[in-house]
């Protein structure tokens, strides 16, 4: 088997052709889109693609050759995207909580209303006679029969032990 030495160097050649020279065009034109990749990275990735290797098998891109300032921007746009994310998500977070105590409170106030108007037709107070007619009833029917409350009646049993 042929052994490589570290470092290979391999030549491509572009002939006066116009499909060669297009292409070398292209290459030019991308490589000044993109300055910190060089000729060499270029065929590397097109040789990935051609010989359809894998992504994940493919090495990660190597920035130990990007200069400081590009590491630190492609780290500060990594931070970006990912506080975007996160704030995207604990927003989404706070509105649902907010929607639930919104529910809660609207909750809460009908259960007062409630409340109010069962305690302002039939006060607490009158409701241990009330269940004493009711207990009565049976020998003797009341001409108006009244609606009982089922709150009225259990908070009742509570005032009778006092």
């Amino acid at each position: 088997m042929f052994q490589w030495s570290k470092k290979v160097v391999k030549s491509v050649t572009f002939n006066p052709e116009i499909a060669d020279e297009s292409l070398l065009a292209q290459v030019e034109s991308y490589l000044e889109a993109q300055p910190e990749k060089t000729f060499s990275d270029l065929c590397k990735e097109a040789l990935w693609q051609a010989l359809c290797v894998p992504d994940s098998v493919r090495p990660s891109p190597n920035t130990a050759a990007l200069p400081i300032e590009q590491q630190v921007g492609q780290l500060q746009r990594q931070l970006a995207g990912l506080e975007e994310r996160f704030f995207a998500k604990e927003s989404h977070r706070l509105q649902t909580m907010e929607n639930q105590i919104v529910q809660l409170s609207q909750q809460v106030a009908q259960l007062a209303i409630i409340l109010s108007q069962g305690g302002s037709t039939q006060p607490l107070t009158s409701s241990v006679p009330m269940v004493e007619v009711i207990n009565n009833s049976a020998s003797t029917p009341d001409p108006t029969p009244q609606e009982v409350d089922p709150v009225i009646i259990r908070l009742s049993q509570y005032l009778d032990d006092f």
